[in-house]
C-alpha cells in the first residue's frame, strides 16, 4: 500500500524528518509513537504533501507521489484526520459530512448514508453546528468527514487527544470494523498505549526524526517494557 524510503523533510532550515523508512501492507494499522517534537506529525503532513520532502520518496500503491500536490494524493484515496480535528466549527454536522464528499467515488447521499450508519452517535446531532459539539463527538465527525471519501489510507494524528474514554473504546471498535469491511490501511499517531496497542499490527519509536525502534503491540501493557519504551527517547 505504501513504501516510504529515506524521507526527509524540514521547516524552514530546521531538518525534522532524518531518513524515515517504513512499508505498510494493505489493510494493517501502523502505530507511530514519540514524544512531542519527535517529528510524528511531520511525517504526517509529509505523506500527505502538506510538507515537501526534501530528500527520499514516497510510494502509493506502486507510483511516486513524493512531489505529487495534497488534493491529487487526497482524490488517489489517502485521507488525513489532522490532530486538533480541523472540524468546521459554523457548519453543521450535516455540511461538515458533506464537505468530505467532495472527492467521494459515490454518490453524495449515498456516502452520508454510510457515515451515519458507521457513527450512529452522529445521527441525533446531525442539524447541530460542529463548534457546539463534545471533543470526542469532534473527534467522531472528523473520521466521519474523512472517510466520506472512501480513502484507502487514512493518515490519523492523536484521535484521542481531549476525548473521554467511552468514545475512545467506540472508536476503537469502529476502526476494527472498518479494517475488517474496508480493508483500511492506516497510519496511527498516538500517545495513548492503550489505544494503538488494541488497533495496530506494528508499532514504531520515532527519536529526533529517526525510525529508532519496533515495539509488539502487545509489549505495551508490559511495565518493564514501557519503562524501556519510555527511555528510547526521553
Amino acid at each position: 500500500m505504501l513504501e516510504v524510503r529515506d524521507l526527509k523533510a524540514n521547516y524552514g532550515q530546521i531538518p525534522i524528518l532524518d531518513g524515515i523508512s517504513m512499508t505498510i501492507a494493505e489493510g494493517n494499522t501502523v502505530g507511530v509513537l514519540g514524544h512531542n517534537g519527535m517529528g510524528k506529525t511531520t511525517l504526517l503532513k509529509t505523506i500527505m504533501g502538506l510538507v515537501r520532502a526534501t530528500a527520499g520518496h514516497v510510494r502509493y500503491l506502486g507510483q511516486d507521489i513524493t512531489d505529487k500536490p495534497v488534493h491529487e494524493r487526497n482524490q488517489m484515496g489517502i485521507g488525513y484526520v489532522p490532530q486538533g480535528r480541523a472540524i468546521f466549527p459554523s457548519l453543521s454536522v450535516r455540511d461538515n459530512l458533506r464537505m468530505g464528499c467532495a472527492v467521494a467515488p459515490v454518490e453524495e447521499k449515498a456516502a452520508l448514508e454510510q457515515a451515519l450508519a458507521t457513527f450512529p452517535r452522529l445521527a441525533p446531532l446531525y442539524d447541530r453546528l460542529g463548534g457546539t459539539l463534545s471533543g470526542g463527538e469532534q473527534q467522531l465527525l472528523a473520521l466521519a468527514r474523512c472517510l466520506c471519501g472512501m480513502p484507502k489510507l487514512i493518515l490519523l494524528d492523536e484521535p484521542t487527544e481531549g476525548v473521554q474514554p467511552s468514545i475512545i473504546e467506540e472508536l476503537i471498535e469502529i476502526m476494527r470494523n472498518l479494517k475488517q469491511s474496508r480493508a483500511l490501511t492506516v497510519i496511527l499517531v498516538e500517545q495513548n498505549l492503550d489505544f494503538i496497542a488494541a488497533l495496530s499490527n506494528e508499532v514504531h519509536v520515532i527519536q529526533k526524526g529517526r525510525l529508532v525502534r519496533q515495539v509488539e503491540p502487545a509489549h505495551l501493557s508490559d511495565p518493564a517494557m514501557v519503562d524501556e519504551f519510555i527511555g528510547t527517547f526521553v
